[in-house]
């Protein structure tokens, strides 16, 4: 029981409900489920958005007795997609206090925990509450429990576009994610919409056969491979035979070996029946990016393969092998002479009619690194030209703010640049 779940703006608080849906599907009773509930039988969730749309539906859906009433923060207008606006609020007292109850409502719930050892974020790169309010809260997290661990599942947007201004508040929004979280689970919308083009998930349609992919499908497919790392193992599970929900940290631990390369890659793949599982290992792979736009190969400083299904044996008895594909496929860096892990666990994830076999490859990959390169660009671009930077000057954001975000972003890059042999 050590993590604090906290989900943030429209983005977050959609994939936080699919999420809890898998949590707490009856068809997970082989599973102990403790580390995500208070001693009341309250999920340790904090559901946080500057407008209420989002959390006013979570206020209505089958799993609401299970929220805390005090969790479910709302403010009153929303951020404007600007990062400034989100990190630095309004000048009403009701609005600012939207940080103001997210952490006091964060420091009770830590309080019920036997053992807090962290927080989990969900949300978004792109919005204002998703990227600023998630950075100042971050932030604030980072300094207020220093002993904690934090993980950030932040989803990219699309390179088409969202918003005029998504360059800049992925910019801010990364910059500070690397100064103040240990890892950080990064999804991007259009590799999300390719690898769930290619599963049919449950409830959710084929969406091979249905001619367009809907988001709560793309939330599906990511909650999914939230499940596939983080939903509690037997192995984690002491001989009292309660977990203590260390799959979080544990995860921290295994594929961030050195702290500045935080930057991490999850895909999944699953089939029904009789499962192989080097040809799990292939199909994950597959969509994989290979190299970066300029040709250079992409490489992992280190990976964690999840197996869960009935034949869990079976990967066991050909855990060398596939493991051995997977290094490949990732191109695993030689210096790390202990690249790549495994986890195992004989339940299956929590969806009915979906597949019975499930592998999620969590891996420290510098594909990422094409994000942060093209934000960096991007964002360079239009700063140098004025371009919207007004709608910033106004909400607090100074030009140090920038200055320290490019410089950050492109640390990293060299960073991955000069380990990725």
């Amino acid at each position: 029981m050590s993590a604090v779940w906290l989900q943030i703006g429209q983005c977050g608080n959609q994939i936080g409900e699919e999420w809890w849906r898998i949590v707490t599907s009856s068809n997970n009773r082989e599973a102990d489920t403790s580390p995500f509930y208070s001693c009341d039988q309250k999920l340790s969730v904090l559901c946080v958005d500057s407008e209420p749309k989002v959390v006013r539906r979570l206020q209505k859906s089958r799993t609401r007795k299970l929220f805390r009433e005090s969790n479910l923060i709302m403010g009153k207008e929303g951020r404007g997609n600007n990062w400034a606006y989100g990190y630095h609020g309004v000048g009403s007292e009701s609005e600012q206090s939207v940080f103001a109850r997210t952490m006091e409502s964060l420091r009770k719930e830590a309080e019920r925990k036997d053992c807090y050892c962290g927080t989990v974020l969900f949300h978004s790169l792109s919005g204002g509450t998703g990227a600023g309010l998630s950075s100042r809260l971050c932030e604030a997290i980072r300094e207020e429990y220093p002993l904690g661990r934090i993980l950030s599942v932040s989803v990219a947007p699309h390179q088409s576009g969202e918003s005029p201004l998504q360059h800049y508040n992925a910019l801010l929004g990364l910059s500070w994610l690397q100064r103040y979280a240990d890892g950080i689970l990064l999804f991007q919308n259009d590799e999300v919409l390719k690898r769930a083009a290619t599963v049919a998930l449950p409830g959710k349609g084929a969406p091979e056969t249905s001619g367009r992919l809907s988001f709560s499908a793309m939330n599906a497919y990511m909650a999914s491979c939230l499940a596939g790392l983080l939903y509690p193992l037997k192995i984690f599970t002491p001989p009292s035979g309660i977990s203590l929900g260390m799959e979080p940290w544990e995860l921290l631990r295994s594929v961030c070996p050195l702290p500045n390369l935080k930057l991490l890659h999850a895909a999944q793949g699953g089939t029904r029946g009789t499962v192989f599982w080097d040809s799990l290992a292939s199909s994950v792979a597959q969509l994989l990016p290979r190299e970066s736009p300029a040709g250079n190969p992409h490489r992992s400083t280190a990976l964690l393969a999840v197996a869960r299904g009935p034949q869990e044996d079976a990967f066991l008895l050909n855990h060398g092998l596939v493991l051995k594909k997977l290094k490949q496929a990732y191109r695993c860096v030689s210096w790390n002479p202990f690249p790549a892990t495994y986890w195992t666990d004989a339940a299956s994830l929590a969806n009915p009619g979906g597949p019975s076999h499930t592998l999620t490859v969590c891996a420290n990959h510098s594909s990422s690194v094409d994000f942060l390169q093209r934000v960096e660009q991007r964002a360079q671009a239009m700063y140098q030209s004025n371009a919207f930077l007004h709608w910033y000057w106004r909400h607090g954001c100074e030009e140090g703010d920038f200055e320290q975000a490019f410089e950050t972003l492109r640390s990293v890059v060299e960073d991955y640049g000069r380990h990725g042999d």
